[in-house]
């Protein structure tokens, strides 16, 4: 029978953040980056479209005029999933049905007024300015009284859901915490009370030791592929200090953490050498007026692109019914990423 290997034989690996597994299963695609590359003809944007919605001096769907706005730029979204004005109340029948009202605020973050760029083609001083709007936003959504969560994430190209391609992100703000923040609170707590340490600060210090899945670092920050990736080149910004949310960075924090951003996003686009989706998001201690000394802030990308520009990974079937499943292991995506290029593919 020979001797397990992770590179070799199908297992489980535990995510700690969740409590869950992923199905590890690399027997079944060992060399992914041999499949061919199809290059997708490459979309040619202007720096400004009159008919985009995000775009300085335009109109939006509901009327309302756009500044002109010289770099970044929030606004409260015209078409909210969340709002704050809604009558607070309750539906229950028995213990099957049970259902309640859910106030929140939903705002569009414009990360520049330039309609033909994303974030691995911005420079780090304009993604500094992103980071610290999301810090200013975090914080004025987060001293309402009945937010108890700030929910920061970008969803990048059409096959994620992005409506409309200028380099934008979103804010959802509600009463709850939600499902997926809930569940990182309940561990990282658990963590921190037994060992009255971070669960994300003793991780990354083994990731350092290890250097298996580690893709790049700054002075602040460290971007890593996690030991229980789901998605196939799913990765993390995690930062060196112990800091529970965004409130907690300095100037120079803020800019590693911009610098980060981009290089980790040159990563992607060159991989395939096209504009590389993905859903990413903030996670950082709740807004609830309590004190979280476990919370540890880091920022998960989840793209779905798999073999090439146009092979996506679809979460079907057994993911659907059973639980998460990825061919190739953490540690060949991390290889095939640092093996890339810092410097972005339209560049050279």
């Amino acid at each position: 029978m020979g001797q397990f290997n992770l590179e070799e034989h199908s297992h489980r690996r535990y995510n700690p953040l969740t409590g869950e597994w992923v199905q590890v299963s690399p027997h079944r695609s060992k060399r992914p980056w041999q499949g061919q590359i199809e290059k997708v003809v490459q979309e040619v944007r202007a720096k400004y479209d009159p008919n985009c919605y995000l775009c300085p001096g335009n109109t939006r769907a509901n009327g309302e005029e756009n500044p002109a706005y010289s770099d970044t730029y929030s606004f409260t979204n015209d078409f909210a999933a969340l709002r704050a004005d809604i009558p607070i109340g309750k539906f229950q029948e028995d213990d099957l049905f049970i259902a309640k009202s859910e106030r929140g605020i939903c705002k569009v973050i414009c990360f520049s007024p330039r309609h033909d760029l994303t974030i691995p083609e911005m420079d780090i001083a304009a993604i500094t300015k992103v980071v610290e709007l999301w810090v200013s936003e975090y914080r004025a959504l987060g001293k309402r009284d009945y937010i108890n969560h700030v929910q920061i994430f970008e969803n990048k190209g059409a096959i994620m859901g992005c409506s409309n391609p200028h380099p934008h992100g979103q804010i959802w703000a509600q009463e709850s915490i939600p499902v997926e923040p809930r569940k990182k609170s309940r561990q990282f707590l658990e963590y921190f009370q037994r060992h009255n340490r971070s669960l994300l600060s003793d991780y990354l210090e083994r990731e350092l030791q290890k250097q298996e899945r580690i893709l790049l670092q700054n002075e602040h920050f460290v971007v890593l592929i996690p030991f229980w990736a789901i998605w196939p080149f799913e990765a993390m910004i995690l930062s060196k200090r112990h800091i529970t949310s965004l409130l907690e960075l300095n100037d120079a924090e803020k800019q590693a953490f911009a610098d980060a951003y981009k290089k980790l996003t040159v990563m992607y686009d060159n991989l395939f050498q096209t504009s590389f989706a993905y859903s990413a998001g903030i996670h950082q201690a709740p807004t609830d007026g309590k004190l979280h000394p476990e919370w540890h802030l880091h920022m998960s990308f989840y793209p779905p692109l798999l073999r090439s520009a146009t092979v996506k990974k679809f979460m079907v079937g057994y993911e659907m019914l059973a639980n998460p499943q990825r061919d190739i292991t953490a540690e060949q995506a991390a290889k095939m990423l640092r093996e890339l290029p810092l410097k972005h593919y339209k560049m050279t």
